[in-house]
């Protein structure tokens, strides 16, 4: 049974950092497409960023490219998403995904931690 736990969301002014963390079990997870998401209110899903955690290929959104980083422990099987030079746009509730296969569509979600971004 695979689960998604996120946490490290909180409050932080225009410009600072959060980590955020995703614990992942119930499968070995090498070669899966990880992925975070995130939705602000009344807006759609956005992708933020995926890493493969067998190759370690990562992509991100042009968004939040330059600013943010994905990287996985396969070991402990965590994800992390280091957010710097945060904006308030970045303002939202992040999620981990997983697809129920290595390359598939994502079909696996934790229950996201919010982020606010202060100006």
């Amino acid at each position: 049974q695979v689960q998604l736990v996120e946490s490290g969301g909180g409050l932080v002014q225009a410009g600072g950092s959060l980590r955020l963390t995703c614990v992942a079990s119930g499968r070995n997870f090498k070669y899966y497409r990880m992925g975070w998401f995130r939705q602000a209110p009344g807006k759609e899903r956005e992708f933020v960023a995926h890493i493969n955690w067998g190759t370690g290929n990562t992509y991100y959104a042009d968004s939040v490219k330059g600013r943010f980083t994905i990287s996985a422990d396969n070991a402990k099987n965590v994800m992390y998403l280091q957010m710097n030079s945060l904006k308030p746009e970045d303002t939202a509730v992040y999620s981990c995904a997983s697809p129920s296969v290595p390359e598939g569509n994502y079909e696996f979600w934790g229950q996201g931690t919010q982020v606010t971004v202060s100006s």
